[in-house]
């Protein structure tokens, strides 16, 4: 009768322990390091670079120039859109917005929007479907800029873009819908689809997680 009993009980503490270990565990480094060599004392040491995202000028729905500079100290999320897709956008903006809702008075977390079609999403655009989404506070940034810029980053920062058959078509914009969570050194730590709730409820777990190792590298 005890074995019977306790059999059950230290399963219950093994799947605790289970799930302890793996909310302790950091996210992975998503990326293609590159490795680099310098000379110190006359000889030659590799060093492994881990992918980051590149350095960007863009202005948001504010007219605010947003660079990496703006978003030092912060993790972030980042998407790609365009305030006239109505295919996958606007389900992406009404997930984006559960985030946004959570973490708007979180002064360590920001949102970034980015327009693959920044010759129609000006400034006075982007402002008004803010506006039209509820968005008050600087957490979350729509940007547009120059166009080779956005998709530069997107295909080559980070990595989700993938481009349109004729890229002059602006009936036939293709983008994957992913919503991408950045640490504060600029690594990419997460890939989600921003289409569907449950990625997106993952997506908010990592970032409560990524948080908490933020802050405990900072300490």
């Amino acid at each position: 009768m005890i074995k019977n009993v306790l059999i059950p009980v230290l399963l219950v503490l093994l799947a605790m322990a289970c799930n302890e270990v793996a909310e302790q565990q950091q996210l992975p480094v998503w990326g293609n390091p590159q490795v680099k060599e310098r000379i110190v004392n006359g000889e030659t040491v590799y060093d492994t670079v881990p992918h980051t995202i590149s350095y960007f000028r863009l202005l948001d729905q504010d007219s605010t120039i947003i660079t990496p500079e703006s978003l030092e100290g912060k993790i972030h999320v980042a998407d790609f859109f365009f305030t006239s897709c109505i295919s996958i956008c606007p389900i992406m903006s009404k997930q984006m917005k559960r985030v946004y809702e959570k973490y708007q008075s979180q002064d360590s977390l920001a949102i970034v929007s980015f327009s693959i079609d920044p010759e129609y999403d000006n400034v006075a655009v982007l402002s008004d479907h803010a506006s039209r989404l509820g968005v008050t506070s600087n957490t979350w940034h729509f940007l547009t800029g120059d166009k080779d810029e956005i998709y530069d980053l997107a295909f080559n920062s980070y990595m989700t873009q993938r481009p349109a058959d004729d890229p002059n078509d602006e009936n036939n914009i293709l983008h994957s819908g992913a919503f991408i969570l950045v640490d504060t050194q600029k690594r990419i730590r997460g890939v989600y689809d921003g289409t569907i709730a449950d990625q997106v409820d993952l997506l908010m777990k990592d970032i409560d997680k990524l948080l908490k190792e933020e802050n405990a590298n900072v300490q």
